[in-house]
């Protein structure tokens, strides 16, 4: 029998970056074009923590330079919705590529929220045109999108094309919400956009939930009028427990 052997390529491993602070938020993108990489996009989502409504992942690459430098960006969430909307016209503008998916309740009832998750960022990635050469992702890593990528902590608030991608994710989905709201306006979801305020809790129980609350959180499936509710003794798998984080997202 003839010997046979398989080589397997050499884990990827991130290139040692030197970040220089006093570039301000372009300081990750300006380091990997040093290291060769000149097309560096940012994830992020918006969503996550909302018991209703789709989660909105986008991804986004700025040009380099000067062009990429937009004042005021910064985390969506630290930002007011008109300087939000302003942000959003000005990176739709200045972006060398951008991509926004929209996440169903239902395909995050289907198959969790994380995967939903991971699944949007990797679509979004994956139909920039032109193609990035690197990715950064907000928060957690991204497994399988085709490029190199690191995952940053707080990357909304410290690396400019994450921050924009958070910025295009937030404004889609804040209209997204107020259009559903013409929908179902018993639940304001113009005001509190899907996440868990004394208002909407008291309209979830009085009404029920409707087709856009996501039947996997634990507030919405205690709130639901077909006999199926969840005891406050029963235990949650990992899935729910991490739902019930609602963090604004």
């Amino acid at each position: 029998m003839a010997n046979s052997s398989v080589t397997t390529a050499p884990a990827f491993r991130p290139p040692r970056l030197v970040v220089r602070r006093e570039v301000g938020l372009s300081a990750y993108e300006a380091a990997l074009a040093r290291a060769g990489f000149d097309l560096v996009a940012g994830a992020d989502e918006a969503g996550r923590g909302a018991c209703a409504g789709p989660l909105v992942v986008a991804a986004c690459i700025l040009p380099p330079g000067r062009r990429g430098r937009i004042d005021g960006l910064d985390d969506s969430k630290l930002l007011t919705a008109a300087v939000r909307e302003r942000l959003y016209d000005e990176i739709m503008g200045r972006a060398v590529a951008y991509s926004v998916v929209i996440v169903a309740a239902s395909e995050i009832d289907a198959y969790g929220l994380h995967v939903a998750n991971l699944a949007g960022m990797r679509r979004a990635l994956g139909t920039l045109r032109p193609e990035a050469r690197y990715a950064l992702t907000d928060g957690f890593p991204v497994p399988g999108v085709g490029v190199p990528a690191t995952a940053v902590w707080k990357g909304d608030a410290t690396v400019a094309c994450i921050a924009a991608a958070s910025i295009l994710a937030k404004v889609t989905r804040d209209a997204i919400m107020t259009d559903l709201h013409e929908h179902w306006p018993d639940y304001d979801f113009a005001q509190h956009k899907g996440y868990v305020t004394p208002g909407h809790a008291e309209a979830l129980t009085r009404l029920g939930p409707c087709p856009e609350h996501r039947r996997r959180y634990i507030n919405v499936r205690r709130a639901m009028r077909d006999g199926v509710a969840v005891s406050d003794n029963e235990v949650m798998d990992a899935d729910d427990s991490a739902m019930m984080s609602l963090e604004m997202a």
